[in-house]
Protein backbone atom coordinates (compact mmCIF):
# COMPACT_ATOMS: atom_id res chain seq x y z
CA UNK A 1 0.00 0.00 0.00
CA UNK A 2 1.10 3.61 -1.39
CA UNK A 3 1.84 6.10 1.89
CA UNK A 4 -0.58 8.46 2.48
CA UNK A 5 1.49 11.42 1.58
CA UNK A 6 1.76 9.49 -1.72
CA UNK A 7 -1.37 8.80 -2.76
CA UNK A 8 -2.88 10.41 -5.53
CA UNK A 9 -5.93 12.87 -5.26
CA UNK A 10 -9.24 11.78 -5.39
CA UNK A 11 -12.57 13.98 -5.17
CA UNK A 12 -15.94 12.82 -3.99
CA UNK A 13 -18.98 14.80 -4.16
CA UNK A 14 -21.86 14.67 -1.61
CA UNK A 15 -25.07 16.29 -2.11
CA UNK A 16 -26.48 17.73 0.68
CA UNK A 17 -30.07 17.82 1.25
CA UNK A 18 -32.06 19.92 -0.99
CA UNK A 19 -31.30 23.87 -1.12
CA UNK A 20 -27.91 23.36 1.31
CA UNK A 21 -25.47 22.57 -1.49
CA UNK A 22 -22.75 20.18 -1.73
CA UNK A 23 -19.55 18.45 -0.06
CA UNK A 24 -16.65 18.19 -1.66
CA UNK A 25 -14.34 15.95 -0.16
CA UNK A 26 -10.48 15.86 -1.50
CA UNK A 27 -8.03 13.73 -0.48
CA UNK A 28 -4.08 13.02 -1.71
CA UNK A 29 -1.48 15.10 -3.22
CA UNK A 30 -2.78 18.03 -5.29
CA UNK A 31 -0.23 18.80 -7.44
CA UNK A 32 -0.20 19.46 -11.52
CA UNK A 33 -0.97 15.64 -11.98
CA UNK A 34 -3.33 15.23 -9.47
CA UNK A 35 -5.02 18.53 -9.55
CA UNK A 36 -5.63 17.88 -13.89
CA UNK A 37 -7.21 14.53 -12.65
CA UNK A 38 -10.12 16.34 -10.09
CA UNK A 39 -10.78 19.35 -11.65
CA UNK A 40 -13.54 18.82 -13.81
CA UNK A 41 -15.41 16.87 -10.93
CA UNK A 42 -14.45 19.92 -8.53
CA UNK A 43 -15.69 22.72 -10.93
CA UNK A 44 -18.87 20.48 -11.28
CA UNK A 45 -19.40 20.25 -7.88
CA UNK A 46 -19.09 23.93 -7.30
CA UNK A 47 -21.89 24.76 -10.29
CA UNK A 48 -24.22 22.92 -8.04
CA UNK A 49 -26.60 25.45 -6.13
CA UNK A 50 -26.79 26.05 -2.54
CA UNK A 51 -22.88 26.54 -2.37
CA UNK A 52 -20.18 24.49 -2.02
CA UNK A 53 -17.93 23.08 1.44
CA UNK A 54 -14.95 21.60 0.54
CA UNK A 55 -13.31 18.91 3.00
CA UNK A 56 -9.65 18.83 2.78
CA UNK A 57 -8.80 17.04 5.76
CA UNK A 58 -7.09 14.44 3.53
CA UNK A 59 -5.14 16.87 1.36
CA UNK A 60 -1.23 15.64 2.27
CA UNK A 61 0.38 17.79 -0.31
CA UNK A 62 -0.84 21.24 -2.07
CA UNK A 63 1.03 23.15 -4.72
CA UNK A 64 0.53 26.21 -7.06
CA UNK A 65 -1.89 24.04 -8.93
CA UNK A 66 -3.91 22.48 -6.08
CA UNK A 67 -4.09 26.26 -5.01
CA UNK A 68 -5.45 27.66 -8.32
CA UNK A 69 -7.81 24.94 -7.81
CA UNK A 70 -9.43 25.76 -4.50
CA UNK A 71 -9.30 29.62 -5.69
CA UNK A 72 -10.99 28.83 -8.72
CA UNK A 73 -13.67 27.07 -6.48
CA UNK A 74 -14.13 30.07 -4.73
CA UNK A 75 -14.50 32.18 -7.35
CA UNK A 76 -17.12 29.67 -9.47
CA UNK A 77 -19.27 29.86 -5.85
CA UNK A 78 -19.19 33.92 -5.99
CA UNK A 79 -22.37 35.15 -4.38
CA UNK A 80 -22.70 31.73 -2.66
CA UNK A 81 -22.12 29.81 0.29
CA UNK A 82 -18.62 28.29 0.02
CA UNK A 83 -16.05 27.17 3.02
CA UNK A 84 -13.00 25.25 3.34
CA UNK A 85 -12.52 22.54 6.47
CA UNK A 86 -9.69 20.89 7.31
CA UNK A 87 -7.12 22.37 5.34
CA UNK A 88 -3.31 22.42 6.69
CA UNK A 89 -2.16 25.53 7.78
CA UNK A 90 0.48 25.52 5.57
CA UNK A 91 -1.63 25.21 2.91
CA UNK A 92 -4.15 27.60 4.38
CA UNK A 93 -2.03 30.32 3.85
CA UNK A 94 -1.30 29.91 0.32
CA UNK A 95 -5.17 29.45 -0.39
CA UNK A 96 -5.68 33.29 1.75
CA UNK A 97 -2.99 35.17 0.11
CA UNK A 98 -4.42 33.81 -3.54
CA UNK A 99 -8.20 34.78 -2.45
CA UNK A 100 -7.24 38.46 -1.32
CA UNK A 101 -6.35 38.78 -4.82
CA UNK A 102 -9.30 38.06 -6.58
CA UNK A 103 -10.16 38.86 -10.46
CA UNK A 104 -11.87 42.71 -10.84
CA UNK A 105 -15.28 42.46 -12.19
CA UNK A 106 -15.41 42.40 -15.53
CA UNK A 107 -16.26 45.74 -17.21
CA UNK A 108 -17.11 46.83 -20.70
CA UNK A 109 -14.56 49.20 -21.89
CA UNK A 110 -15.95 52.67 -22.53
CA UNK A 111 -17.11 54.02 -26.08
CA UNK A 112 -14.82 56.20 -27.81
CA UNK A 113 -16.36 59.48 -29.50
CA UNK A 114 -14.08 60.27 -32.79
CA UNK A 115 -12.12 63.01 -31.41
CA UNK A 116 -10.68 60.69 -28.22
CA UNK A 117 -10.12 57.54 -30.89
CA UNK A 118 -8.13 60.38 -33.54
CA UNK A 119 -6.04 61.79 -30.16
CA UNK A 120 -5.63 57.86 -29.30
CA UNK A 121 -3.96 57.12 -33.10
CA UNK A 122 -1.93 60.27 -32.93
CA UNK A 123 -0.60 59.47 -29.58
CA UNK A 124 0.15 55.73 -31.31
CA UNK A 125 1.83 57.44 -33.92
CA UNK A 126 4.10 59.46 -32.55
CA UNK A 127 5.04 56.70 -30.08
CA UNK A 128 5.99 54.81 -32.99
CA UNK A 129 7.96 57.47 -34.41
CA UNK A 130 9.94 58.40 -31.63
CA UNK A 131 10.97 55.04 -31.01
CA UNK A 132 12.01 54.71 -34.77
CA UNK A 133 13.98 58.36 -34.39
CA UNK A 134 15.37 56.33 -31.42
CA UNK A 135 16.84 53.54 -33.25
CA UNK A 136 17.77 55.30 -36.11
CA UNK A 137 19.72 57.44 -34.12
CA UNK A 138 21.48 54.61 -31.70
CA UNK A 139 22.23 52.89 -34.72
CA UNK A 140 23.92 55.87 -36.16
CA UNK A 141 26.18 56.61 -33.23
CA UNK A 142 27.39 52.51 -33.06
CA UNK A 143 28.54 52.87 -36.59
CA UNK A 144 30.36 55.66 -36.68
CA UNK A 145 31.88 53.82 -33.70
CA UNK A 146 32.76 51.32 -35.69
CA UNK A 147 34.06 53.29 -38.31
CA UNK A 148 36.35 54.61 -35.57
CA UNK A 149 37.23 51.60 -34.00
CA UNK A 150 36.99 48.28 -35.67
CA UNK A 151 37.54 46.06 -33.37
CA UNK A 152 34.61 46.55 -31.41
CA UNK A 153 32.87 45.06 -35.00
CA UNK A 154 31.76 41.25 -34.36
CA UNK A 155 33.48 40.11 -37.80
CA UNK A 156 31.98 36.72 -37.62
CA UNK A 157 28.60 37.92 -37.64
CA UNK A 158 29.44 40.74 -40.10
CA UNK A 159 31.04 38.03 -42.77
CA UNK A 160 28.08 35.53 -42.07
CA UNK A 161 25.85 37.95 -43.39
CA UNK A 162 28.07 39.08 -46.12
CA UNK A 163 28.17 35.41 -47.07
CA UNK A 164 24.14 35.06 -46.67
CA UNK A 165 23.34 38.40 -48.21
CA UNK A 166 25.67 38.58 -50.93
CA UNK A 167 27.41 35.25 -52.39
CA UNK A 168 24.30 33.39 -51.69
CA UNK A 169 21.89 36.05 -53.39
CA UNK A 170 24.09 35.90 -56.64
CA UNK A 171 22.72 33.20 -58.49
CA UNK A 172 18.81 34.93 -58.24
CA UNK A 173 20.26 38.03 -58.85
CA UNK A 174 21.61 37.00 -61.86
CA UNK A 175 18.70 35.71 -63.32
CA UNK A 176 16.44 37.88 -62.34
CA UNK A 177 18.65 40.76 -63.88
CA UNK A 178 19.21 38.93 -67.00
CA UNK A 179 15.47 38.65 -67.77
CA UNK A 180 14.68 42.25 -66.71
CA UNK A 181 17.08 43.23 -69.55
CA UNK A 182 15.95 40.91 -71.57
CA UNK A 183 11.58 42.02 -71.30
CA UNK A 184 12.62 45.58 -70.97
CA UNK A 185 14.76 45.22 -74.65
CA UNK A 186 12.07 43.34 -76.35
CA UNK A 187 9.30 45.62 -75.13
CA UNK A 188 11.10 48.67 -75.73
CA UNK A 189 12.41 47.41 -79.60
CA UNK A 190 8.80 46.48 -80.88
CA UNK A 191 7.54 50.63 -80.77
CA UNK A 192 10.96 51.35 -81.41
CA UNK A 193 11.31 49.86 -84.84
CA UNK A 194 8.35 51.33 -86.40
CA UNK A 195 10.53 54.64 -85.91
CA UNK A 196 13.56 52.67 -87.23
CA UNK A 197 15.32 53.52 -83.98
CA UNK A 198 15.43 50.29 -82.50
CA UNK A 199 19.49 50.81 -82.23
CA UNK A 200 18.74 53.15 -79.73
CA UNK A 201 17.30 50.42 -77.45
CA UNK A 202 20.59 50.10 -75.62
CA UNK A 203 20.53 53.33 -74.42
CA UNK A 204 17.27 53.14 -73.61
CA UNK A 205 18.16 49.83 -71.37
CA UNK A 206 21.72 50.63 -70.35
CA UNK A 207 20.49 54.19 -68.82
CA UNK A 208 17.57 52.81 -67.09
CA UNK A 209 19.61 49.91 -65.50
CA UNK A 210 22.66 51.94 -63.99
CA UNK A 211 20.60 54.85 -62.50
CA UNK A 212 17.43 52.91 -61.64
CA UNK A 213 16.18 49.64 -62.38
CA UNK A 214 19.57 47.68 -60.98
CA UNK A 215 19.58 49.39 -57.65
CA UNK A 216 15.69 49.50 -57.08
CA UNK A 217 15.32 45.81 -58.10
CA UNK A 218 18.30 44.55 -56.32
CA UNK A 219 17.34 46.61 -53.37
CA UNK A 220 13.48 44.74 -52.96
CA UNK A 221 15.07 41.45 -53.61
CA UNK A 222 17.11 42.33 -50.58
CA UNK A 223 14.35 43.23 -48.67
CA UNK A 224 12.21 39.79 -49.98
CA UNK A 225 15.15 38.12 -48.73
CA UNK A 226 17.72 39.02 -46.75
CA UNK A 227 15.38 41.94 -44.74
CA UNK A 228 12.89 39.25 -43.73
CA UNK A 229 15.49 36.79 -42.59
CA UNK A 230 16.72 39.83 -39.73
CA UNK A 231 13.31 40.61 -39.04
CA UNK A 232 12.59 36.49 -38.33
CA UNK A 233 16.04 35.87 -36.30
CA UNK A 234 15.86 39.07 -34.38
CA UNK A 235 11.89 38.49 -33.57
CA UNK A 236 12.90 34.61 -32.51
CA UNK A 237 15.63 36.00 -30.29
CA UNK A 238 12.61 38.57 -28.76
CA UNK A 239 10.44 35.77 -28.14
CA UNK A 240 12.80 33.59 -26.65
CA UNK A 241 13.86 36.14 -24.71
CA UNK A 242 18.00 36.02 -25.61
CA UNK A 243 17.61 39.90 -26.46
CA UNK A 244 16.90 40.33 -22.82
CA UNK A 245 19.49 38.28 -21.23
CA UNK A 246 21.75 39.98 -23.89
CA UNK A 247 20.60 43.26 -22.08
CA UNK A 248 20.58 41.47 -18.50
CA UNK A 249 24.87 40.54 -19.31
CA UNK A 250 25.49 44.12 -19.80
CA UNK A 251 25.35 43.80 -23.98
CA UNK A 252 23.82 46.28 -25.86
CA UNK A 253 21.31 44.62 -28.29
CA UNK A 254 21.89 47.26 -31.31
CA UNK A 255 25.53 46.84 -31.11
CA UNK A 256 25.18 43.54 -30.42
CA UNK A 257 22.89 42.26 -33.12
CA UNK A 258 22.03 45.22 -35.32
CA UNK A 259 25.06 46.89 -36.24
CA UNK A 260 26.63 43.77 -38.13
CA UNK A 261 23.74 42.83 -40.19
CA UNK A 262 23.14 46.91 -41.29
CA UNK A 263 27.17 46.97 -42.19
CA UNK A 264 26.97 44.13 -44.06
CA UNK A 265 23.98 45.40 -46.01
CA UNK A 266 25.45 48.66 -46.98
CA UNK A 267 28.75 47.07 -48.14
CA UNK A 268 26.78 44.21 -50.11
CA UNK A 269 24.42 46.39 -51.94
CA UNK A 270 26.19 47.87 -54.63
CA UNK A 271 28.05 44.78 -55.35
CA UNK A 272 24.53 43.34 -55.84
CA UNK A 273 23.37 46.25 -57.44
CA UNK A 274 26.50 46.09 -60.28
CA UNK A 275 25.46 42.64 -60.40
CA UNK A 276 22.13 42.77 -61.97
CA UNK A 277 23.17 45.43 -64.03
CA UNK A 278 25.77 43.37 -65.88
CA UNK A 279 23.30 40.64 -66.24
CA UNK A 280 20.64 42.78 -67.19
CA UNK A 281 23.02 44.60 -70.16
CA UNK A 282 23.83 41.11 -71.21
CA UNK A 283 20.29 40.41 -71.69
CA UNK A 284 19.95 43.30 -73.83
CA UNK A 285 22.50 42.62 -75.38
CA UNK A 286 21.15 38.90 -76.44
CA UNK A 287 18.16 41.09 -77.36
CA UNK A 288 20.24 43.70 -79.71
CA UNK A 289 22.13 40.52 -81.60
CA UNK A 290 18.30 39.30 -82.45
CA UNK A 291 17.86 42.19 -84.13
CA UNK A 292 20.94 42.35 -86.02
CA UNK A 293 23.74 44.22 -84.59
CA UNK A 294 26.35 43.11 -83.50
CA UNK A 295 28.24 43.29 -79.87
CA UNK A 296 30.65 46.66 -80.72
CA UNK A 297 27.72 48.31 -82.10
CA UNK A 298 26.03 47.27 -78.56
CA UNK A 299 28.87 48.60 -76.18
CA UNK A 300 29.16 51.81 -78.58
CA UNK A 301 25.82 52.79 -77.60
CA UNK A 302 26.65 51.73 -74.02
CA UNK A 303 29.68 54.39 -73.56
CA UNK A 304 27.92 57.28 -75.51
CA UNK A 305 24.87 56.86 -73.53
CA UNK A 306 26.40 56.52 -69.97
CA UNK A 307 29.13 58.46 -68.21
CA UNK A 308 30.28 57.36 -65.31
CA UNK A 309 28.55 59.38 -62.97
CA UNK A 310 25.14 57.19 -64.10
CA UNK A 311 26.63 54.25 -62.13
CA UNK A 312 28.23 55.63 -59.29
CA UNK A 313 24.82 57.45 -58.73
CA UNK A 314 23.47 54.20 -59.02
CA UNK A 315 25.73 52.61 -56.14
CA UNK A 316 24.86 54.92 -54.13
CA UNK A 317 21.81 55.12 -54.20
CA UNK A 318 22.11 51.05 -53.51
CA UNK A 319 24.11 51.56 -50.64
CA UNK A 320 21.69 54.02 -49.19
CA UNK A 321 18.84 51.31 -49.74
CA UNK A 322 21.06 48.51 -48.36
CA UNK A 323 21.07 50.34 -44.87
CA UNK A 324 16.80 51.09 -44.95
CA UNK A 325 16.14 47.54 -45.88
CA UNK A 326 18.42 46.42 -42.82
CA UNK A 327 17.80 48.64 -40.80
CA UNK A 328 14.12 48.37 -40.72
CA UNK A 329 14.41 44.62 -40.90
CA UNK A 330 16.24 44.57 -37.80
CA UNK A 331 14.21 47.34 -35.87
CA UNK A 332 10.59 45.31 -36.88
CA UNK A 333 13.07 42.18 -35.24
CA UNK A 334 13.35 44.19 -31.82
CA UNK A 335 9.51 45.27 -32.07
CA UNK A 336 8.32 41.77 -31.75
CA UNK A 337 6.07 40.65 -29.42
CA UNK A 338 5.58 37.35 -27.80
CA UNK A 339 4.36 34.09 -29.83
CA UNK A 340 5.02 32.68 -33.13
CA UNK A 341 2.24 34.97 -35.15
CA UNK A 342 4.37 37.75 -33.81
CA UNK A 343 7.59 36.82 -35.63
CA UNK A 344 5.52 36.61 -38.59
CA UNK A 345 3.96 39.46 -38.33
CA UNK A 346 7.54 41.27 -37.76
CA UNK A 347 8.66 39.77 -41.22
CA UNK A 348 5.50 40.71 -43.05
CA UNK A 349 6.33 44.30 -41.73
CA UNK A 350 9.67 44.23 -42.18
CA UNK A 351 9.19 43.79 -46.01
CA UNK A 352 6.29 45.79 -46.50
CA UNK A 353 8.10 49.13 -44.27
CA UNK A 354 11.33 48.05 -46.75
CA UNK A 355 10.02 48.60 -49.64
CA UNK A 356 7.90 51.65 -49.34
CA UNK A 357 11.00 52.82 -47.88
CA UNK A 358 12.69 52.05 -50.78
CA UNK A 359 10.59 53.55 -53.02
CA UNK A 360 10.26 56.46 -51.20
CA UNK A 361 13.79 56.79 -51.18
CA UNK A 362 14.18 56.39 -55.19
CA UNK A 363 11.67 59.56 -55.07
CA UNK A 364 14.14 61.91 -53.35
CA UNK A 365 16.78 60.77 -54.93
CA UNK A 366 14.94 61.47 -58.67
CA UNK A 367 14.27 64.75 -57.40
CA UNK A 368 17.88 65.41 -56.23
CA UNK A 369 19.93 64.59 -59.04
CA UNK A 370 17.23 66.20 -60.91
CA UNK A 371 18.42 69.78 -59.35
CA UNK A 372 21.92 68.49 -59.60
CA UNK A 373 21.47 68.42 -62.98
CA UNK A 374 23.31 64.53 -62.64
Amino acid sequence: MPDAADRPASAEIRTAPAGAGAVLVLAGRLDAAGTAAVWAPAMAAAGQAGGLEVDAAGVSYCDGSGVALLGALRAAAAGRPFAIHGLRSEFRTLVDLVGEVAPPAGRAPPRLGPISRLGQTAYALGGEARRQVAFVGETLVYLLDVVRRPGRLRWSDFFLTLDAAGVRAVPIMTLMGFLIGLIMAFQSAIPMRRFGADLFVADLVSLSLLRELGPLMAAVMLAGRTGSAFAAEIGTMKVNEEVDALTTMGLVPVRFLVVPRVLAAIVVMPFLAMLMNVAGLLGCLVVMMSLGYPPVTFFNQLVGATTHLDLLGGLFKAAVFGLLVGGVGCMRGLQTTTGAAAVGESTTRSVVSGILLIILADGLFAVLFFYLDL
